[in-house]
């Protein structure tokens, strides 16, 4: 067997730091900045975790860590952001603190509804976007909402 070369301690390192920073974004080098690790909430990390599971398969039921349904992906995000969240869209959406769309921050959830009933559940990104796991031969993806019958929870810290 041939030897595999290992990166030098030195160069795995500048890769972290790129890695480090891209992750983290620039902001701690502008005046006021704020290090978006530092400031992040349940919700933010819950969508960061969500954001990393993009691309895997739907599955009715499925709860992770490589495939999802819609509440699923919802449980799995919040569960390791700090937070545990019910296991139907419903019972997620009487668990939340609803809010209206004007104050909906990247993080909130979003619940599709008919009447009075919950059906589909998604985490807001901001621009009128969701990440969602949305049916059966998809991936969960980025979305734009595409209906007006939906309410906003926020999930406490």
């Amino acid at each position: 067997m041939g030897a595999h070369k290992r990166p030098s301690r030195l160069s795995r390192g500048k890769t972290a730091s790129a890695l480090t920073l891209a992750a983290v974004g620039a902001t701690m080098f502008l005046p006021g900045g704020v290090n978006k690790a530092d400031a992040s909430t349940i919700s933010d990390r819950a969508l960061q975790i969500a954001e990393s599971k993009a691309g895997a398969p739907y599955q009715w039921g499925a709860t992770g860590p490589y495939r999802f349904d819609c509440s699923g992906l919802t449980l799995y995000s919040f569960k390791h952001a700090g937070k545990q969240l019910p296991r139907t869209a419903e019972d997620q959406y009487n668990r939340t603190e609803h809010i209206p769309a004007s104050v909906r921050e990247p993080g909130d959830l979003v619940f599709f509804h008919h009447g009075g009933y919950v059906y589909h559940v998604g985490i807001y990104v901001g621009g009128g976007r969701i990440l969602h796991a949305p049916h059966t031969g998809s991936v969960v993806r980025l979305e734009h909402i595409w209906t007006r019958n939906v309410w906003y929870g926020r999930v406490d810290d």
